[in-house]
């Protein structure tokens, strides 16, 4: 049986990701659309395969590079194989719970905002964020993972985290 976003993996495999990366990246899809299926029946409207599709794709930059820079390179490799501009801009904005333009400006990365906007954005970010490896990290593990960033970054990924979790809790009354 496959799973949403499977009929994408031959793009990773043709582009050069190596087994590990593809692997992360069916855990990463396994848990965003684990929150994305949670946040539907909670109420809130989620384009689940966007998620899924999305999840799968979002480190095909990796092919390249494993330094920061590999979601500008995945959503230009998404752009040339004509995905549609939803998934390029999740494998764009999925690093951590996004990036400022100054922050990306520190990395050598052009001075743009890479920040999730839309709720499958976010949903793929936070599902990488509880992804190490193809371990899924636990609140606590998660919780001291963010211990090496500095306060306003720790911020924000505990905002992206909580924003979510409001969505999962919220009950149509």
């Amino acid at each position: 049986m496959c799973s949403p976003g499977d009929e994408l993996i031959p793009f990773l495999t043709q582009v050069g990701c190596d087994d590990g990366v593809i692997a992360h990246c069916r855990v990463v899809r396994d848990v965003a659309v684990r929150i994305a299926n949670g946040i539907e029946k909670a109420g809130t409207q989620v384009d689940i395969d966007l998620v899924a599709a999305g999840a799968i794709i979002h480190d095909i930059g990796r092919s390249q590079t494993h330094g920061m820079d590999h979601a500008d390179v995945g959503g230009c490799i998404c752009r040339s194989l004509g995905f549609d501009e939803q998934i390029c801009l999740i494998v764009e904005r999925h690093i951590g719970a996004g990036l400022r333009a100054a922050e990306r400006e520190g990395f050598g990365l052009l001075p743009v905002d890479r920040i999730p906007e839309t709720i499958e954005e976010k949903i793929v970010a936070h599902a990488d964020n509880l992804v190490k490896g193809t371990r899924v990290l636990n609140q606590q593990e998660f919780e001291s993972a963010l211990d090496r960033f500095d306060r306003q970054v720790k911020e924000r990924f505990l905002a992206l985290a909580h924003e979510l979790n409001q969505l999962l809790e919220k009950t149509d009354s």
